[in-house]
């Protein structure tokens, strides 16, 4: 009876009426899934820590620097390769200095002489640029690509000056900017791979010599957004070490919500799916199916019913084995349409030599 519950208990008591047996029975059930994840996840700890303490384990990670690389060697504590070298971070830079211009312009494309909120952006960007082409003479870095860099910050000034200078800009403007500064932008993209595909392919050769026999029971992983996957520089480099035969077996590349991803979450992920595969075998015998989603099967099936009721054909991915050592991202040549290179996009109007 409600007289018998205290008024300072009523705040926190619930009002809901007695609950039907229909009520008591689904949360019955649905209480079986909570405690399944708990259990799991109990469990998953146990399993991280036998895998870390019998295999060696890479984890190559995305940042703004080239990316970061780890060994965790079993039993020891992580082993942290040096970054990548310098040139790359200034590479980079420059290259993403012409589409900063972009992001400047962009928004006012349509009324940019009525409209002069760009300007003060546009003049604070173009002092920075006065400064770093001051200093490119001191930088310790090729001549050449000296050279590269200097050609697009003085392709950016221009544009910038002759917007300060007239008031404004429109597409043609704008369009004009972006064609030139492009195929030098490949160049300097070209500097920043090079210099970090050469130290990541040292660093991952002397990992293989130093391991020895270890080499061939090594698990690696590297994190990747939507946009990374088709170039993903330290995967790609991995598979060159570990071969084709370790991706989607013991070379595994994780899609992840962030460009930078903490390494924990990396091995929990990696352990995740190492343990999983187990698990498959015993329930399914197969040992690489909890790869997959496994509801998915069944919501193939179902959407192939809906869509027949319909009277319309599904649209579904191709049937293909648990188990693939195929590359993670489109390789099929024969599907798609336009360039499949950086180099054919930006080079297919000019050429900058």
């Amino acid at each position: 009876m409600d007289s018998e519950v205290p008024d300072f208990m009523r705040r926190v008591t619930s009002d809901e009426s007695s609950a039907s047996d229909r009520a008591v029975a689904e949360e019955a059930v649905l209480a079986l899934n909570a405690s399944m994840m708990q259990i799991y996840e109990r469990t998953l700890e146990k399993f991280k820590a036998s895998i870390r303490a019998e295999v060696p384990i890479i984890l190559a990670l995305f940042n703004g620097q080239g990316g970061r690389m780890m060994l965790y060697r079993p039993g020891k504590e992580p082993e942290i390769a040096p970054p990548v070298p310098l040139v790359y971070q200034l590479a980079k830079s420059v290259a993403h200095s012409s589409v900063a211009i972009y992001e400047i312009v962009a928004p006012y494309l349509g009324n940019a002489y009525d409209n002069s909120l760009w300007r003060a952006p546009m003049e604070a960007y173009r002092t920075q640029h006065h400064t770093a082409l001051a200093a490119l003479d001191s930088l310790d870095i090729a001549d050449d690509d000296r050279l590269i860099f200097r050609s697009i910050l003085d392709i950016n000034l221009a544009f910038m000056d002759q917007a300060l200078a007239q008031g404004g800009y429109d597409y043609p403007d704008l369009e004009a900017f972006a064609r030139s500064a492009a195929p030098w932008s490949v160049k300097a993209i070209g500097v920043a791979s090079a210099a970090q595909v050469g130290h990541w392919m040292a660093i991952v050769e002397g990992w293989q010599r130093d391991l020895g026999d270890g080499w061939g029971q090594t698990y690696a992983a590297s994190n990747t957004l939507y946009v990374t996957r088709q170039n993903n520089v330290l995967f790609s480099v991995l598979v060159q070490f570990m071969g084709a035969e370790a991706m989607g077996d013991r070379l595994i590349l994780l899609e992840t919500p962030e460009f930078e991803t903490a390494p924990e979450t990396m091995l929990h992920i990696l352990g995740r799916v190492i343990a999983d595969r187990s698990l498959g075998m015993t329930f399914f015998r197969d040992y690489f199916m909890a790869d997959y989603e496994i509801v998915g099967d069944g919501a193939r099936a179902a959407i192939e019913r809906e869509m027949a009721a319909r009277g319309r054909e599904a649209v579904l991915p191709t049937l293909a084995p648990f188990h693939s050592n195929e590359w993670p991202w489109k390789t099929d040549p024969a599907k798609g349409t336009g360039p499949a290179r950086l180099e054919d996009a930006a080079f297919s109007q000019s050429d900058p030599g």
